[in-house]
């Protein structure tokens, strides 16, 4: 698409350069707060990884006291359920990520005389556990919309640095040089149209 090659384009391409250069660095600033966000939260997340690995590695020594016991190996995975997690969302450098709130537990009934003396060092893990889980999978959305917006915070300060202002400024110049040009020409032909004027005389 060609543009006009005149003083109307020349100023519209220079205002266009102009309000360019001065979106691009709020930009740049928003896709460096994304960035470092983007970071906190992967190692926020990873946090959460070691954690819910350090509580495994401590329930290891349990696993063993279930197979000796008296209670059934399938209620133990019902010991602990989520009845609700209230999960809201936050904004972070304009970017609305999830974050958890809450989260009720449903513990199954027991009687604890009938119970072995762990049991309840057990069910406390089991709460922990879920609650890490449930974090972990929520942290997971969050750096991912984290990573969605950074990744087109950064398409955008790409197009004005790779495209538009470029672009703009090709076009000023081919303007500017276009327009000189006519100049010098409209100079030459007035001083031969004098010439032929003075040569008539």
């Amino acid at each position: 698409m060609g543009i006009a090659l005149n003083k109307t384009t020349l100023k519209s391409q220079r205002d266009q350069a102009k309000t360019y250069k001065q979106f691009l660095p709020s930009l740049e600033l928003r896709r460096q707060q994304l960035l470092a966000a983007l970071k906190k939260s992967r190692l926020e997340l990873l946090a959460i990884e070691a954690r819910i690995e350090e509580l495994r590695v401590r329930l290891e020594p349990l696993y063993p006291l279930l197979g000796s016991s008296t209670i059934p190996t399938l209620t133990t995975t019902s010991l602990v359920k989520v009845r609700a997690v209230r999960i809201e969302t936050e904004n972070m450098v304009g970017t609305k990520v999830p974050v958890v709130r809450e989260i009720d537990f449903e513990v199954a009934e027991y009687w604890p005389l009938a119970t072995p003396f762990w049991f309840d060092h057990l069910i406390d893990n089991l709460r922990h556990m879920t609650r890490l889980r449930v974090e972990h999978q929520v942290g997971q959305r969050r750096v991912e919309a984290l990573e969605l917006a950074a990744r087109r915070v950064t398409q955008r300060v790409n197009l004005f640095e790779k495209v538009l202002i470029p672009r703009a400024e090709d076009n000023i110049r081919r303007i500017v040089i276009f327009l000189s040009d006519q100049e010098r020409a409209a100079v030459v032909r007035s001083k031969i149209s004098k010439r032929k004027r003075a040569s008539e005389d």
